[in-house]
């Protein structure tokens, strides 16, 4: 009996670039408030609302964007022009536009492994942006089943791989959070393959589970097939 036979892919920095766009608009945001905050004080703001407000408006760049105008208020005392506003909501309207750039090896790695295995995308964030950039991808036909969910945890995995599979215990979650993609599907039982990014969110960040039996890393997604046939 095969031991693995549900594959799970993150898909934003595992699948396609994403983080490129928010680190560029945080770029552009910084100009904006250059005259009310230092860049290091500026960033440590929005990121502190950030953290406060995924409560409030989950993942994704509407949420980024409701944080930006929130610390641009707050750095100038509520004296924030209204042209920084409307370049604040120009910057996210341009994120929610970007095409989408496939990251190396991604549509290989799946259609190796369809066929064999149920394939699943599993990601969070805002659902419209979501379903946009799977859809402007070319790799929605290559997956069994597709879940946004508000957030990623040991939870959310167990009920996605019993729904979709043979349960967690017989599924891989392959993505470049440790966070997000690596730890909750471990504490779910099942492997979590870490992909590294270039550019990575502070907020996804976690300890590597290195003495984990199930924990595997990979340079990038073209080591897959070999990992995928190694576990058997």
């Amino acid at each position: 009996m095969r031991k693995l036979t549900t594959i799970g892919f993150d898909a934003d920095d595992t699948l396609w670039h994403n983080e490129r766009f928010f680190k560029l608009t945080q770029a552009r945001f910084t100009e904006l408030l250059a005259d009310h905050a230092e860049p290091e004080h500026l960033d440590a703001r929005l990121l502190a609302a950030e953290r406060r407000n995924l409560g409030r408006y989950g993942y994704g760049i509407k949420g980024f964007v409701l944080s930006m105008i929130e610390t641009a208020i707050e750095v100038t005392d509520a004296q924030v022009p209204a042209e920084v506003i409307r370049a604040i909501l120009e910057s996210g309207q341009e994120m929610l536009a970007h095409p989408i750039e496939l990251l190396p090896h991604a549509r290989d790695a799946i259609e190796a492994v369809t066929g064999s295995h149920t394939v699943l995308l599993i990601t969070k964030g805002d659902l419209l942006d979501q379903e946009r950039k799977l859809a402007q991808s070319g790799l929605g036909e290559l997956f069994d089943g597709v879940e946004i969910v508000s957030d990623k945890t040991e939870a959310s995995y167990r009920r996605i791989f019993a729904r979709h599979g043979d349960g967690a215990e017989r599924a891989m979650m392959i993505g470049n959070s440790m966070k997000s993609d690596v730890v909750p599907a471990l504490e779910a039982g099942g492997w979590g393959v870490y992909v590294p990014h270039d550019l990575g969110w502070a907020l996804e960040h976690a300890p590597t589970p290195s003495s984990h039996a199930r924990f595997m890393e990979l340079s990038d997604l073209g080591g897959l097939p070999a990992l995928v046939d190694e576990i058997g």
